[in-house]
Order: C-alpha cells, then sequence, then structure tokens
C-alpha cells in the first residue's frame, strides 16, 4: 500500500521536538539502527551508527540512540549498510523525461534521488509564464524535493529563432517572489551576456538581488575574452563543459562545474579528471544528468547512475557522493537544509550495501519510506493540467512531400551543402560542408553518403512555414523519416528523413495526436510516443512511457541509426545556442559566428 507524505515543517518549527529527541526527553519517529554513516562533511564512514528522525528531519546521529526508541517510534535495522543522503541531481529538464513533474519523480524516486533543481524551459517556450507556473506547482505536490529555476531565455537566441512565448525581466522578477523557485535558469545567451545585452543582464540582476543563484550555459570551447565577459556576467555554474580544460577554467573563475551523464550526454569522463588526476579540490564539481528520457531513468538509473560511472572513472567513491549531495545542497544555498546527514536536515537518507555498485535497497525522504528494493511506495500527486496545455500544435495545413523539397540555386547539376554534423554522445554539432547531387533540379538526402534532410515545421502560429537542410550522422538508410514536438528550445517540430512523403506523414501524425515523437519506415509508422502536454509531455505512467521511449529507440536502429541514444541528438538539433550548426525557423544557423546562413557555399 501507498503511503502519503505530510508537508513538512521547517527547521525553527521542528526544533523544539527535534531537541527533545536528541536530549532523550521525547521519542522518535523513525531510527535507523547498526548502520555506518556515510558524512559527506566531513568525508569519512563512521560504522555503527544510529540516525533518529522526527519531523522529517535528522534529530540526531550517534552510537546508541535507543533512548529516542518509544512505543510508537518505527525502527529501521541498516544491518551494517551504509546510511548515505538522497542524491541531487543539481541541473535537470523534467521535460526531458517526456514526463509530468509527478511522474517524473515516480521513475527516480527508486533509484534515490530526493532532491532535483530543474528548468522548464522548454514548456516556457510553449506556454509562457503560465507553462513554468504548471511546472512549479506540480513540483511542489511530490514527496520529494523539486525546486525550480526560472527559465531566463525564451527564445535562447533573440533573433535567430521564433518561440511560441516570451519570457522576459518582469517575469523573472515576478517568478523570483514564488515559493520554490531556488534561482536563473541557464543562461543560454551566453553571446547576449558577453556583449552586454540590457535584458540578459537585467534578468540576471533581477535573480541576484533575491539572494538566488544565476544558472550558467557557455556552450562555446573559446576560453578567451569571451568566457572572461561571461563569467563576469554573474552565472555561478555551468554544465557545457566537455573536456577538462572547460572543467578547470570554471573552477577556477569561481563557478561550479557540472559534470553531466545524461541519455546522450556523456561529459562526465573527460571533466572528472580535473580531481581524479589534476588534484583540484572536489568543492567546486557537482554531478548531474541534463537530460534523460523515460527509457534511461526506468531502465538504468537516474544521478545513482552517474554517481556509480564517477566511481567508474576513477573517483572516490565518498567524493562522488559529495558530487551528488552536499556540493549541490551548498551550490543553492540549501546546506542547512539537505544534502547531508546531520542535525535539523530533511531526513533524506538511502540505505546500500556497497558504495561502489551503489544498490539502492531502501529510500527515506523527510523521514517517510518512498521505496524499497525499487518500488515506490507513496503516492506522487498530480496536477489537473487545462486543455490550454494540450492544445499546442497548431502547424496549420496538412504537409505534402511538396513542402519538404530543396531545389537548387541557378539550375546547378551539384551543389555544395552546408550539414549539420552530429557528434556521438555529446550536444555540440559539426558544420560540414559535402557536396551532394541534383536531380531535376531537387537536392536531395544521400544515405549512401550518411546524408539525410531535416526539416523544421512551425508548430505554434500556423505559419505553414517550413525550413529544410541536411544532416549527417545518424546512418539512416532507406526510406524512412523520424519526426519530433520535442525540439529544443523553440519546439518547433524537427523532422529528419531519407524520403520526403514520409517526412510529411510524420509531420501530418503529430498534428494527429497533439505531439510527441513518431517514426516512420517503408511507408508505415513503425513507433510513436504521444506527448500531449505541450507537446513535449506524458501523464501517463513513467513505465508506460518508458516502453514506448525504448521501442522508439529501437525503431530507429532499425532505419540504420547506430548512434546510442540519438534521439537525444535529434531533439536538440534546432538548439541555436551551441555550436556549431543548427536549423530554426528562420534559416540554417551558424552557431560559431551566431548568424543566419544560407545553405548553398
Amino acid at each position: 500500500m501507498k503511503t502519503q507524505i505530510t508537508p513538512l515543517s521547517s527547521w525553527p518549527e521542528a526544533a523544539p521536538r527535534l531537541v527533545a529527541v536528541a536530549a532523550g526527553r521525547a521519542p522518535a519517529d523513525l531510527v535507523i539502527r547498526n548502520g555506518q554513516w556515510v558524512n559527506v562533511h566531513t568525508r569519512e564512514i563512521l560504522p555503527g551508527y544510529d540516525i533518529a528522525i522526527a519531523e522529517g528531519r535528522f534529530a540526531a546521529i550517534a552510537p546508541d540512540l535507543s533512548y529516542a526508541i518509544g512505543p510508537e517510534t518505527r525502527v529501521i535495522d541498516a544491518a551494517g549498510r551504509y546510511m548515505i543522503p538522497g542524491l541531487c541531481d543539481g541541473h535537470m529538464h523534467v521535460e526531458s523525461g517526456m514526463l509530468t513533474p509527478a511522474e517524473f519523480a515516480a521513475a527516480v524516486i527508486p533509484h534515490g534521488t530526493t532532491t532535483m533543481f530543474t528548468d522548464p524551459h522548454e514548456i516556457a517556450n510553449v506556454l509562457g509564464l503560465e507553462g513554468v507556473r504548471m511546472m512549479h506547482d506540480e513540483a511542489l505536490m511530490q514527496p520529494v524535493n523539486i525546486f525550480t529555476q526560472m527559465p531566463s531565455c525564451a527564445p535562447s537566441a533573440p533573433g535567430l529563432e521564433t518561440t511560441g512565448f516570451e519570457i522576459g525581466p518582469d517575469d523573472v522578477e515576478e517568478a523570483m517572489r514564488w515559493p520554490g523557485i531556488i534561482g536563473l535558469g541557464e543562461m543560454m545567451n551566453f553571446p547576449g551576456v558577453v556583449a552586454g545585452s540590457q535584458q540578459m543582464l537585467a534578468e540576471i540582476a533581477a535573480t541576484q538581488r533575491a539572494g538566488k543563484v544565476v544558472g550558467g550555459h557557455y556552450a562555446s570551447p573559446d576560453l578567451g575574452r569571451a568566457f572572461l565577459a561571461y563569467a563576469a556576467g554573474g552565472p555561478s555554474d555551468d554544465h557545457e563543459g566537455t573536456c577538462e580544460a572547460d572543467a578547470i577554467a570554471r573552477v577556477r573563475q569561481g563557478m561550479r562545474s557540472m559534470m553531466r551523464l545524461g541519455s546522450a550526454w556523456y561529459d562526465v569522463e573527460t571533466q572528472i579528471t580535473a580531481v581524479t588526476e589534476k588534484g583540484l579540490d572536489p568543492r567546486g564539481f557537482i554531478l548531474c544528468t541534463d537530460d534523460c528520457h523515460s527509457g534511461t531513468l526506468v531502465n538504468d538509473g537516474h544521478m545513482n547512475r552517474v554517481v556509480r560511472h564517477a566511481i567508474a572513472c576513477g573517483c572516490d567513491p565518498l567524493i562522488a557522493l559529495q558530487m551528488a549531495t552536499i556540493n549541490t545542497a551548498t551550490h543553492f544555498g540549501l546546506e542547512r537544509e539537505l544534502g547531508s546527514i546531520a542535525p535539523g536536515r530533511r531526513a533524506d537518507v538511502i540505505l546500500t550495501s556497497d558504495l561502489t555498485s551503489l544498490p539502492i535497497e531502501e529510500v527515506i525522504a523527510r523521514g517517510k519510506t518512498v521505496a524499497r528494493d525499487g518500488h515506490i511506495t507513496v503516492t506522487c500527486p498530480h496536477y489537473d493540467w487545462p486543455q490550454s496545455a494540450r492544445e499546442t500544435v497548431r502547424m496549420g495545413k496538412p504537409k505534402r512531400a511538396e513542402d519538404f523539397v530543396i531545389r537548387a540555386p541557378g539550375g546547378k547539376a551539384k551543389v555544395t551543402a552546408r550539414v549539420i554534423g552530429v557528434v556521438e554522445n555529446q550536444a555540440p554539432t559539426k558544420a560540414l560542408s559535402i557536396e551532394l547531387p541534383v536531380q531535376d533540379g531537387i537536392v536531395g538526402a544521400d544515405p549512401e553518403r550518411d546524408v539525410a534532410q531535416i526539416a523544421l515545421v512551425e508548430r505554434h502560429r500556423e505559419s505553414g512555414q517550413v525550413t529544410n537542410a541536411f544532416v549527417s550522422g545518424f546512418g539512416y538508410k532507406g526510406r524512412m523519416a523520424i519526426g519530433s514536438t520535442v525540439a529544443h528550445d523553440s519546439h518547433h517540430m524537427i523532422i529528419v528523413g531519407t524520403d520526403r512523403e514520409m517526412m510529411a506523414a510524420a509531420a501530418n501524425r503529430l498534428q494527429e495526436i497533439g505531439g510527441g515523437i513518431t517514426v516512420w519506415k517503408d511507408g508505415s509508422e513503425i513507433a510513436q510516443v504521444p506527448l500531449p502536454i505541450a507537446g513535449l509531455m506524458s501523464d501517463r505512467p513513467a513505465a508506460e512511457v518508458a516502453a514506448k521511449a525504448t521501442r522508439m529507440v529501437e525503431a530507429m536502429a532499425e532505419c540504420g541509426c547506430t548512434l546510442n541514444n540519438a534521439y537525444m541528438q535529434h531533439s536538440l538539433l534546432a538548439l541555436v545556442v551551441i555550436p556549431e550548426m543548427r536549423i530554426s525557423d528562420l534559416g540554417l544557423v551558424d552557431v560559431r559566428t551566431f548568424q543566419l546562413t544560407g545553405l548553398f557555399e
């Protein structure tokens, strides 16, 4: 039977009871006995300790707390297992899980995640501030801690894309007054900050005046003047580093380096050497996921997966745990609230029998068992999403194959095209130049040379606009198409295919189902993931969505794709703030120069 979590009292409210329990004048609600206390403050393991919990908070941690056990006290025998703090994800997007906050929480709680710092900028691009409020409200309903960062960049790069809604300084200032808003979401418009954009600096200023954290997103490899200017603008952290030098540069400038392992972003291994080999102080480093789709969450794990990976990369297990607990809490100004097993903190604790393989055997959040042996034991309440959040795919007239025709300029028999080059397991792309043949005046895909067609279909204002270009790296063969309304960050439709008829069919199917993902092969749909909320999320159970997402990945492979979790690369092809080449509703974008560029050289 699933239990419901009661609201959490603040430390000052709970202090009289915590003191009484610690002093032996009152019984605890829960006592965990005979465990190994993993202390992330001192980086040590202390065997033979008990933990007393009251009012959802830690009251005392000592070798013998039998005196805190009363007739109604629940007792858990840790039996020598490790007692570690609940895991924290320092940067993530709920929408990337294809799930609502409730179902996302249900998916990750069994993996030991008890705190998330989430940036809902995906829904902000579709539904604006109202969409952020809905995400924020459902987040506050959950039995674990979900803090919201107010999105900073919708659009991510003004003048290079058109979004459903825009976010400005007034929106940021308003959101800073909401409960549960922990800071400003990733400041993706780094060229704007570097150039001294009044709007970007005003958003940062509103956050700083509220005493909250400014999230960073510096996606350029340039660590010279531009990076220095960005750091001077105020971002407190950054997760876009892909190599050791990136991580070191950020920490040296007083920023936290957030190292991510998502469904397709494998940036921990290339950056953690700053700690494991260079010996830098690990306090400046944080582990996070950034983007994980539901298949990864359900089947592979969440922050437990990241910690295990960091350890496999040579990191000391205790340091890896610090990077996923106390370092994260300290960064967001919550060291006295969570991130460790210490008096007064939220009683978020995991029981595990091994610190390397990290099996998550019992998860306790706010003093209540929320998962045991991989199964959730609590209810995650759902927000009542209105119809306005479910009617967001407005592409206009049904699409035809003719909408995806690319004509050669000036009657040329062959052309050299600018092509987006996908990089496996990384967010950045390559700007490629590839000579393509022309037939009957039309430039088509060339699957034999791994060149597919990409189209962005406008879906917010019914303009009917289609932007066509080319992409390489997926390995697609035969007649196929994959379409998605998840297209960071503007979230128009992205269609990639080798056949124009099926590209049209994919776009039309997305209109029909109200958003999601669809895969077509040889004239038929072979996989579908409906995402009716903002075209980004499903409110169906996580396991159900994960099964559909897994089938989607399999279908991409059946179309010839050999990349690891290539859907994540697909979803980022319109993210015009990550180098080198992207597509938007306004055309092809060279992110090295932040300018629109022609398709042909």
